[in-house]
């Protein structure tokens, strides 16, 4: 299951609008070149005419809210590799962007696996990355005069859930599984927006854990929140099933037949 970015999308849109209203290019060419982005028809496109802006405008005003786009755009397209590149790139030129640390946080234990030889040095280089995009996010101004302070608020406390399940993957692969549930559990109790993936996350550590009665009880909570994907839906009463398959092996009953995975209607939006 992918990492969620949706929130950090919508929240990288405000900060993009804002930016691009209140700040002017210093000249015609630039104005053309920014328009290039917004007409570009793929996201390998837009990130060649972001590209273009920083390589022609050095100097543009328009540096890390480019690079934060381009970030996103890669981070959609699942491209770790550039996902990094632009993340550094834009926090060496705003070092407390806390998009740029909880997005390379997530990234980065994402694609961490078990065996990797370099394991542990790429969870401390997320952790440290999560842990700062938590305190970031607590200061973070408004860019928007037309944000509600309780929607701005919404956002920086998404930031930091999505910084806290990032600390929980680490713990995970780590096998800290008492650390990743309480990693886990803070994201739940911090997020403005309850997501699916998260429980999901939390029910497989339990698992994990052999804490199969509490992992059922996140896998309901993932079924049950708003908005879920159909796709989180069906993970979950999968995963159900084989909490049920693993508890009846314990007990050495027969496991329950599994439950028909929900009706195929039109996902809601969101995640």
């Amino acid at each position: 299951m992918r990492i969620r970015l949706t929130g950090l999308l919508a929240l990288g849109a405000f900060i993009l609008a804002s930016a691009l209203w209140g700040q002017k290019p210093k000249s015609q060419k630039e104005v053309e070149a920014l328009q290039a982005i917004n007409a570009a028809k793929t996201p390998d496109d837009q990130v060649k005419a972001i590209e273009n802006v920083l390589t022609k405008f050095a100097d543009t005003e328009f540096k890390p809210v480019l690079l934060q786009m381009a970030l996103q755009i890669e981070g959609q397209k699942g491209d770790y590799t550039q996902v990094v590149f632009y993340g550094q790139r834009l926090l060496e030129v705003d070092p407390k962007n806390a998009v740029a640390m909880v997005t390379l946080a997530s990234e980065t234990a994402r694609h961490t696996r078990e065996f990797d030889l370099d394991k542990e040095e790429k969870l401390a280089k997320a952790d440290k990355w999560a842990k700062d995009a938590v305190e970031a996010a607590k200061t973070m101004p408004k860019t928007r005069a037309d944000i509600t302070d309780e929607q701005w608020e919404g956002a920086r406390k998404d930031i930091q859930a999505q910084a806290y399940e990032a600390l929980g993957m680490s713990a995970a692969l780590r096998k800290k599984y008492d650390d990743s549930i309480a990693d886990f559990k803070q994201s739940i109790a911090v997020a403005s927006t309850q997501d699916a993936g998260t429980f999901l996350r939390l029910g497989q550590t339990y698992i994990d854990a052999g804490k199969l009665d509490d992992a059922n009880d996140a896998f309901d909570k993932a079924l049950n929140t708003p908005n879920a994907s159909l796709q989180a839906k069906t993970i979950a009463q999968n995963r159900k099933a084989d909490v049920a398959k693993l508890k009846a092996a314990a007990s050495g009953a027969k496991p329950p037949a599994a439950a028909q995975p929900p009706a195929a209607a039109q996902p809601p939006s969101g995640k």
